[in-house]
């Protein structure tokens, strides 16, 4: 029983890294993967964590190999990624406060992609204004798309089960 948990966790894991591949290729074909502006609907899947810690290396590998097909610049791949790894962990440990779980991606985000965009990207714009662009593309994406996910999710059973 216990390694059919374990199987069940690694596919789960699997499936949320394949699903943020395909929602960043999404909304990379709308522009809004990379860059000043951000709406990952990948990133609505960083709620996942307060249903089961079995999300968080699926949302890790996801964001790696979203960010590796979406061809971003290296240091990207690894902050983006370490960015939505600390999100999807304080996620996972907040999961039992009100609406805190899902601040830790925003910031997490928030506080680390900007210094990217400017340094790596040498895009225009102030560490101020990228602050607030990424702030508000998570907020659409983990706050917005986030909460509607999980509203939808506890409509069914499935984390009832041995994910937990």
């Amino acid at each position: 029983m216990k390694n059919r948990k374990k199987i069940k966790n690694v596919a789960f894991g699997a499936i949320v890294a394949a699903l943020y591949v395909v929602l960043t290729y999404l909304a990379s074909a709308f522009g809004l993967a990379s860059y000043a502006i951000q709406v990952r609907f990948s990133e609505a899947l960083t709620i996942l964590p307060i249903f089961t810690p079995a999300a968080i290396p699926g949302l890790f590998i996801g964001c790696i190999l979203a960010n590796i097909l979406t061809g971003c610049a290296a240091w990207d791949i690894v902050f983006g990624s370490i960015a939505t790894l600390s999100g999807a962990i304080f996620t996972y440990l907040l999961r039992k406060t009100k609406f805190a779980y899902i601040l830790p991606p925003i910031i997490a985000n928030t506080l680390i992609i900007p210094p990217v965009l400017m340094y790596v990207y040498a895009l225009p714009g102030t560490y101020l204004y990228f602050t607030l662009t990424v702030c508000a593309g998570e907020i659409i994406s983990c706050g917005i798309l986030g909460l509607l996910l999980k509203k939808g999710l506890e409509k069914t059973n499935y984390f009832k089960t041995d994910l937990k």
